[in-house]
């Protein structure tokens, strides 16, 4: 039933046309097998899915990995149907009891595709416009890497050189992140990204007329995107050769990234469900589905039915994949003669190894001089910036503060930029007021690989960038947050920006590991750790402070979370003394008062409960004893964390309120946070422990 397209320019067969009506089908079939998901959407992409797949993206479904290959992210991620089919009828692995396995448990399909589940998922996409800023990330760090590698190329000619493809949906380009990301996008014009809108009208609500009105094509246009709309077909349906046109202009046009608007019917050809916001998110039913089998002249009694004619046909992209990838690999290996230091970087940082001598570069500090820990970590950048090329990022437009500019000479910025230190393959990025963006276009960084990515802004606005580390977490992967002023010792700038439930929060999310360094040396050591920690895959959060602190002796074992920083003098410890960040020297002047008393204490210095938690039972009990049932823990912020490190006789000091504006020092005092309420608390915890 689909109709023929209306150009001759891109070759299309019967075959072609039967591909596209068995997606339809699969897509029908497979959400009315299990009873839910969204079926309309993946009926009317079809063509636009199938075109990208089978007759413009640089991919080889026998090698998902492969550098070269194009990227494609369905930020659209309800409409996973559109995805999977595509992988199946390319030749991924999936196959047909996968799709019939739809939506259930332990199957290669789950509702919304996962990265690292699914072999051809580049990004977990659901939550709506993730995906976009993902894809934005990508185009960025295809960049960067070519600027690593191989940077004097004529444009096009690199091994480097490939396109990101993203779909989105309405719901997409109404979700805040998509305007920040398609904003920097267009700052940056990422002449290697194209975005297609599926323009369907139709969301949960009904018509989008319902929330929506303004000119999206004008929008992408101020962004500064190249803009194109693809018309429908008579029919209704989208047209292949248009898509294939528009897609095709797309990829030339390299000065700039590019939008294509495709007005389309969801659940398109079905008789009655098509254009209702029913076929978004819900099986068709068996009438429905048998009609919209008749109006393509398919066996309403058939279902998950592929013909072999047209599976033969989809999985020549295996040969077509085979052939792109040898050609490449030519292309690759003239490159690696040609660039033998810059192919042995290559091969490290793909390999997720650290250049040689790395570790001699961390910064050691002085002790007893009070540095802030940002400052610290602006240090570490830098020295590290020396002899790990792939390391760049930069922040939300607070580098000042966060102390993010790893080469303040070099920054991430487009030819035409007319500051003196934009360069296209730049160190330092400029995100500007985008937290969200920033950090959903990191995963994305993080997902094309072959760099390392770090961003940051301070710890209270990190609210702004949840679902997007959240999703970090969810995937594993290597992206690292510098997130500075990190309690109410912050000062002056009042309860808006004092964190004070942050910490808790985000040691909620499972995977992320926040690291709260005590002083300029755990510091040093923490970013160490962090960065061998790359090829493990997870998420950091470095919590940093504003204030100077006081700089005690470095020890390695900072590097397992928690470690003895002062040991308990006459005897055995009577208290344990837990902190975290610019608190730990609350805890160890608190150990001065409770030894002067005769009290041995011992205090802890525990800068990530998830490094921490880690270590072996053996480690653990040696640095918190069980014997040893009085301990205090001490942190500026809720005390959430601590109740199972400190038992049911310890006290915990914290703070369970807002803060307020006045200068830090003050508020500490003000609040409690002073070395006599934490000696007193512990002198509460060892009475409470003796009972």
């Amino acid at each position: 039933m689909s109709t023929k397209p209306t150009t001759t320019e891109l070759e299309w067969t019967e075959l072609d046309r039967r591909a596209v009506d068995t997606a339809r089908v699969l897509a029908m079939d497979s959400v009315q097998k299990v009873g839910n998901g969204h079926p309309g959407t993946a009926m009317s992409l079809a063509p636009a899915a199938y075109v990208l797949f089978q007759k413009l993206m640089r991919h080889d479904p026998a090698d998902a990995q492969w550098t070269g290959r194009d990227r494609f992210v369905l930020s659209a991620g309800h409409s996973s149907l559109t995805l999977y089919i595509q992988l199946f009828l390319a030749g991924y692995g999936l196959e047909l009891a996968d799709l019939e396995a739809f939506r259930t448990w332990g199957s290669k399909t789950p509702g919304h595709p996962e990265y690292g589940h699914t072999t051809g998922v580049e990004t977990t996409t659901g939550p709506l416009g993730q995906g976009v800023a993902n894809a934005v990330g990508m185009a960025m760090a295809a960049r960067y890497e070519r600027g690593l590698y191989d940077p004097e190329a004529a444009p096009g000619t690199s091994p480097f050189d490939h396109t990101i493809w993203a779909i989105a949906g309405d719901g997409c380009l109404q979700e805040g992140i998509s305007a920040e990301a398609s904003s920097l996008a267009g700052h940056q014009k990422l002449g290697n990204l194209v975005l297609l809108w599926d323009d369907n009208h139709i969301s949960i609500e009904g018509d989008t007329e319902t929330a929506v009105s303004e000119d999206t094509l004008a929008r992408y246009e101020a962004y500064g995107w190249h803009v194109q709309r693809v018309a429908q077909l008579p029919s209704g349906d989208l047209d292949p050769a248009g898509l294939y046109q528009a897609l095709k202009a797309a990829q030339a046009e390299t000065s700039r990234p590019s939008f294509i608007a495709a007005r389309s019917i969801i659940a398109w050809p079905a008789p009655h469900a098509q254009n209702t916001e029913a076929a978004h998110g819900s099986a068709l039913g068996a009438d429905e589905v048998a009609a919209t089998k008749k109006v393509l002249g398919l066996d309403p009694e058939k279902s998950f039915d592929v013909p072999d004619d047209v599976l033969a046909h989809t999985r020549e992209a295996l040969d077509r994949g085979r052939e792109e990838r040898s050609a490449w690999e030519k292309t690759f290996a003239a490159w690696r003669t040609a660039n033998p230091e810059r192919a042995a970087t290559f091969d490290r940082v793909r390999a997720g190894e650290l250049p040689a001598g790395w570790e001699d570069k961390l910064p050691a500090f002085e002790t007893g001089k009070a540095v802030a820990t940002r400052a610290a970590s602006g240090k570490v950048l830098q020295a590290l910036g020396e002899v790990i090329p792939e390391l760049w990022g930069g922040s939300a437009d607070l580098a000042g503060s966060n102390n993010t500019t790893i080469d303040a000479t070099s920054s991430f910025l487009p030819v035409g930029n007319p500051l003196p230190e934009a360069d296209p393959y730049g160190r330092t990025v400029h995100y500007g007021i985008r937290e969200h963006a920033m950090g959903s276009t990191m995963n994305g960084i993080a997902l094309h690989g072959n760099t390392r990515i770090y961003g940051g802004t301070f710890l209270v606005f990190s609210d702004y960038m949840r679902p997007a580390v959240r999703l970090a977490a969810l995937m594993q992967v290597p992206v690292t947050y510098v997130w500075t002023h990190d309690s109410v010792g912050l000062g002056e700038d009042g309860p808006t920006h004092q964190p004070v439930e942050h910490l808790a929060v985000l040691r909620a999310i499972p995977g992320l590991n926040i690291v709260r360094p005590a002083d300029a040396n755990e510091t040093a050591i923490a970013w160490g750790e962090i960065l061998k920690r790359h090829s493990k895959g997870a998420p950091h959060g470095l919590a940093l402070t504003r204030q100077g602190v006081p700089t005690y002796p470095a020890n390695e074992d900072a590097a397992r979370g928690g470690y003895v920083l002062f040991e308990a003098e006459g005897g055995a410890p009577q208290v344990v003394l837990i902190g975290t960040g610019s608190e730990v020297q609350l805890a160890v002047e608190a150990r001065e008062q409770l030894q002067a008393a005769g009290i041995p204490t011992r205090v802890v210095s525990m800068p990530s409960v998830e490094w921490f938690d880690e270590q072996d039972q053996g480690y653990r009990d040696s640095v918190l004893p069980p014997s040893v049932k009085a301990r205090v823990a001490v942190e500026a912020g809720l005390g959430l964390t601590w109740h199972r490190f400190v038992g049911d006789a310890g006290r915990i000091v914290s703070l369970e309120h807002f803060g307020a504006s006045a200068d830090g020092k003050v508020l500490f005092r003000e609040f409690g946070f002073t070395a006599e309420a934490v000696a007193s608390a512990a002198r509460e915890s060892i009475e409470a422990s003796a009972r």
